[in-house]
């Protein structure tokens, strides 16, 4: 675990790629509307010539552009996709024992006008209680709860840890908050994408990189479905390759629900890759499906919960629990 100190001396490089991100933020949210794009009508693209970021390219995790603060805790920001609004917030939390599960963690937010090296704005902060869900298999887990940012710029969350001894130990993620985040976001139409079905494809196993197929998530495609005006769950993924503390088995999450929820709610899976059958472990020979950038995604896992006029009512970046998802579209659901 790095030191306070040694992550105090990395601030300056951190500030500036802050910076780096507000600006391609602004940039890449500068229209409302997502970009027409299919794979009908698009060239395939390569992952060398995507252009989409390395954590999809070659599922290796860049430098993170946020700032973890802390001694004895180590912090994954789950949700780093942050634009003005009321947000899903997720963390995984650890310390050199492993996983921490306290049940509910109080989450603090922070907003800082003039940069971290001065105080922040005592009228902006906020507390949300974070709860706990362990992931399938138990070795991975989350804490996550609605954060409500409402201005762009600088951000910190902050949480004090209970330890062993009886005292707690402080933890603090900076990161920047855009005007708009990069994926389409709740409120938004869902993109009426012309994602592959088993009908196009011919057979599930060039639809998705996972071992456990089923059919029943390729049956309509995101257009076909949204022209049904039923609830929607759509999940971006590539099961064979979840490599990091934020993915998990969500499309294998998603054939448990849909044997739950049946005919109220339609269930599509994309892949990240177009060619999953071609790839037999060389990421080399992969190609990123278009739809990615129709969405604006930018990392390994996504699920999105559409209503029946079309419109996100739910927004998950990287791994969804179950838990999540039912509360989630119960909700959307019972408006539709």
């Amino acid at each position: 675990m790095p030191s306070l100190t040694r992550m105090l001396n990395r601030s300056k490089l951190t500030f500036l790629a802050v910076l780096a991100l507000l600006s391609i933020a602004v940039i890449a949210c500068s229209s409302d509307e997502p970009s027409e794009v299919t794979p009908s009508d698009s060239p395939q693209t390569s992952v060398q010539e995507s252009g989409l970021p390395n954590a999809l390219s070659s599922f290796t995790e860049p430098e993170p552009l946020w700032t973890v603060i802390s001694d004895e805790i180590d912090l994954e920001l789950a949700t780093p996709d942050l634009g003005v609004g009321a947000q899903r917030f997720g963390v995984v939390l650890s310390d050199k024992s492993g996983l921490i599960k306290f049940p509910i963690v109080k989450l603090t937010s922070n907003h800082y006008p003039n940069g971290y090296d001065s105080d922040p704005n005592p009228e902006i902060s906020t507390n949300g209680l974070a709860r706990f869900y362990l992931f399938p298999f138990g070795t991975r887990g989350i804490h996550s709860t609605d954060l409500l940012f409402d201005r762009s710029g600088l951000w910190s969350v902050s949480a004090d840890i209970p330890r062993s001894d009886g005292t707690t130990e402080h933890v603090e993620v900076r990161f920047p908050v855009a005007e708009k985040a990069q994926s389409v976001t709740v409120g938004q139409n869902a993109p009426a994408s012309k994602s592959r079905t088993l009908r196009s494809a011919g057979e599930v196993a060039k639809l998705t990189t996972g071992s456990q197929r089923d059919a029943r998530l390729y049956e309509y495609s995101i257009a076909e479905a949204l022209e049904r005006e039923k609830p929607l769950l759509i999940v971006f993924a590539s099961p064979a390759f979840c490599t990091n503390a934020v993915c998990g088995p969500q499309v294998e999450i998603a054939s448990e629900l849909r044997e739950t929820y049946g005919d109220q709610v339609d269930f599509v899976h994309v892949d990240l890759y177009e060619n999953p059958h071609e790839i037999q472990g060389d990421l080399d020979q992969a190609r990123l499906t278009p739809i990615l950038k129709e969405w604006g995604l930018s990392s390994q896992e996504w699920t999105f919960i559409v209503d029946s006029n079309g419109v996100i009512t739910h927004r998950f970046e990287n791994f969804a629990p179950k838990p999540e998802l039912i509360e989630a579209l119960d909700e959307t659901v019972a408006m539709s």
